[in-house]
């Protein structure tokens, strides 16, 4: 069975809406008409009932033949004056002269309301005297005791007057015509783009393709502009799910490749201990303190990777409050003075005593904490690392610098890549998971900030980065 689309179903209804209407405004009109063209001549016919009412006043006697010359004399074709006295009695009809043969006319229609309202008319009124259908209107003159009734035969001269013109009826039907055909245009191309959409929600619930000649193209109009907007949202949906399914898989093998040197590091050293009961303490020792090693640089990998998909995953569940980033830095300072003692660096802190942001703590903490933790692993021996701050009106901009080694400028925009290295070996030597510059970048975007990395001019590494002074989410 086929079932009418949307747009079809819309185009009949409003079609029947307008036949219904123009029916409706056709018979209300020549209603309205017909009553009008009655009034006017209703009102024609009082006035010569008035008018022979004066004449009749004039005369120094009124007779039948007084009255006859005056019929004559304002001549109507076709009309019939009558005379009746209040009792229905007829004293004069201009067509029949036998009145004593006249039935009483005190009960037609409109000579009682004439006698009780002062006029009346009745249209399309079979005479019982000369047997014709006549248009009737009396008026009563109570001073002077009669009604004067004039009317006119219902013939085919008159019915045409009384007719409704035509010319607006057709004139309605062509506005109806010219209506039908605008809507017909307007929901075609509504039912395009409605078809069209369906086609592509069934293709896109089935996963099939959308690259075909039937959803190239859409009505010029706004609904087309909208569906052409859904479909290239959706394709660019399903472009980014598929990159980040790419994305997903490096990541897992990435993290599968990088869990897999601890583990295979421990799993070496316990079985050799396991496989040699008579191993020296002093060898034993050293082979589960590389274990140690191993088990610290693997939970720190997971706490990383922990905290990145925090991030990833609740950005905006992330609870702000004052941080003093200038406690913060000189806390990072003190624990990690340690190891800046030992590859004999220098922080060079230029952060006033107070710098008080809207932030989120452990965030803040890891952006410092990571920066300083990679120049002490990477910018080399006898290096300085400086951090300054300027004031950028709602934003405070921070430039994180060392003067050590740098980075090969190739290497620069890859930097906050998750797990990427520029010394894969000297990297995992020293320790770093390959995530740290990562939780930096996204320490920074929870902040509303950017980040970015250059070489320095005299050398080094600087990062340059932004913090909203206060949370504007």
């Amino acid at each position: 069975m086929t079932h009418l689309t949307v747009g079809k179903r819309l185009f009949w209804s409003v079609l029947a809406l307008f036949v219904v209407f123009a029916a409706l405004f056709i018979a209300f009109h020549q209603i309205r008409e017909n009553e009008y063209k009655v009034d006017m001549l209703n009102l024609r016919l009082q006035d010569y009932n008035a008018r022979m009412d004066d004449a009749l006043h004039c005369m120094d006697t009124i007779s039948d033949a007084s009255i006859e010359q005056y019929v004559q004399t304002h001549f109507i074709h076709g009309l019939r004056v009558t005379l009746i006295d209040p009792s229905g009695k007829v004293i004069y009809d201009s067509k029949e002269k036998n009145y004593a043969a006249m039935e009483n006319h005190g009960g037609r229609p409109e000579v009682a309301e004439a006698l009780q309202k002062g006029s009346g008319y009745d249209i399309n009124r079979r005479s019982n005297t000369l047997y014709g259908d006549y248009f009737y209107s009396a008026t009563y003159f109570p001073d002077d005791r009669y009604v004067i009734r004039s009317s006119l035969p219902y013939d085919n001269d008159l019915s045409d007057k009384l007719q409704a013109d035509w010319h607006y009826i057709w004139f309605t039907v062509m506005m109806v015509a010219m209506l039908t055909f605008v809507l017909y245009r307007f929901i075609q191309r509504l039912d395009d783009n409605i078809t069209k959409l369906r086609i592509f929600a069934r293709r896109a619930d089935h996963n099939e393709s959308l690259e075909t000649e039937d959803l190239v193209e859409f009505p010029d109009d706004e609904l087309g502009e909208i569906s052409e907007h859904i479909i290239k949202i959706y394709k660019r949906l399903q472009h980014t799910k598929e990159e980040q399914n790419v994305l997903k898989r490096q990541l897992t093998q990435n993290i599968a490749h990088e869990l897999k040197t601890p583990v295979a590091s421990i799993q070496g050293y316990l079985e050799t201990i396991i496989a040699n009961p008579g191993i020296g303490e002093q060898t034993k020792m050293q082979f589960l303190d590389r274990c140690y090693a191993q088990s610290q640089r693997l939970a720190s990998l997971l706490a990383d990777i922990s905290t990145l998909n925090r991030l990833d995953d609740a950005p905006g569940m992330r609870v702000f409050e004052p941080v003093d980033i200038a406690k913060t830095v000189r806390q990072i300072e003190t624990e990690t003075a340690l190891a800046l003692k030992e590859r004999r660096m220098a922080f060079d802190n230029r952060l006033p005593e107070s710098l008080v942001v809207d932030g989120n703590p452990s965030m803040v903490y890891s952006i410092f904490r990571n920066l300083t933790d990679n120049a002490i692993s990477y910018a080399g021996d006898d290096t300085t690392i400086t951090l300054t701050v300027a004031d950028r009106g709602r934003q405070w901009l921070f430039c994180f610098s060392d003067n050590g080694v740098g980075v090969p400028h190739q290497h620069l925009e890859r930097l906050f890549e998750r797990f990427y290295r520029v010394d894969k070996g000297r990297s995992r030597k020293l320790g770093g998971t390959g995530l740290g510059l990562a939780i930096v970048k996204n320490a920074v975007i929870l902040h509303g900030g950017t980040i970015s990395a250059a070489n320095n001019m005299e050398g080094g590494l600087r990062f340059e980065f932004t913090i909203n002074k206060t949370n504007k989410s």
